[in-house]
Protein backbone atom coordinates (compact mmCIF):
# COMPACT_ATOMS: atom_id res chain seq x y z
CA UNK A 1 0.00 0.00 0.00
CA UNK A 2 2.90 2.36 0.55
CA UNK A 3 3.79 2.22 -3.13
CA UNK A 4 0.32 3.45 -4.04
CA UNK A 5 0.59 6.29 -1.51
CA UNK A 6 3.99 7.28 -2.88
CA UNK A 7 2.71 7.13 -6.45
CA UNK A 8 -0.29 9.30 -5.59
CA UNK A 9 1.94 11.80 -3.78
CA UNK A 10 4.23 11.96 -6.81
CA UNK A 11 1.31 12.52 -9.17
CA UNK A 12 -0.13 15.22 -6.92
CA UNK A 13 3.11 17.11 -6.31
CA UNK A 14 4.38 16.96 -9.89
CA UNK A 15 0.92 17.61 -11.41
CA UNK A 16 1.20 14.49 -13.56
CA UNK A 17 -2.44 13.45 -13.39
CA UNK A 18 -2.34 12.48 -17.05
CA UNK A 19 -0.28 9.43 -16.03
CA UNK A 20 -3.14 7.97 -14.00
CA UNK A 21 -5.15 6.63 -17.00
CA UNK A 22 -1.97 5.13 -18.47
CA UNK A 23 -1.21 3.32 -15.21
CA UNK A 24 -4.78 2.04 -14.91
CA UNK A 25 -4.81 0.70 -18.47
CA UNK A 26 -1.48 -1.06 -17.94
CA UNK A 27 -2.78 -2.65 -14.74
CA UNK A 28 -5.94 -3.82 -16.50
CA UNK A 29 -3.94 -5.39 -19.34
CA UNK A 30 -1.69 -7.10 -16.82
CA UNK A 31 -4.67 -8.47 -14.90
CA UNK A 32 -6.25 -9.65 -18.16
CA UNK A 33 -3.12 -11.58 -19.11
CA UNK A 34 -2.72 -13.10 -15.65
CA UNK A 35 -6.33 -14.19 -15.24
CA UNK A 36 -6.70 -15.63 -18.75
CA UNK A 37 -3.35 -17.39 -18.95
CA UNK A 38 -4.82 -20.78 -18.08
CA UNK A 39 -8.03 -20.54 -20.05
CA UNK A 40 -9.05 -21.37 -23.58
CA UNK A 41 -9.18 -17.72 -24.63
CA UNK A 42 -5.51 -17.11 -23.84
CA UNK A 43 -4.33 -17.50 -27.48
CA UNK A 44 -6.82 -14.83 -28.54
CA UNK A 45 -5.65 -12.42 -25.86
CA UNK A 46 -2.01 -12.78 -26.87
CA UNK A 47 -2.83 -11.91 -30.47
CA UNK A 48 -3.85 -8.43 -29.30
CA UNK A 49 -0.25 -7.71 -28.43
Amino acid sequence: MEFIKDLWAFLKVRKKFWLLPVIIVLLLFGALIIFTSGSAIAPFIYTLF
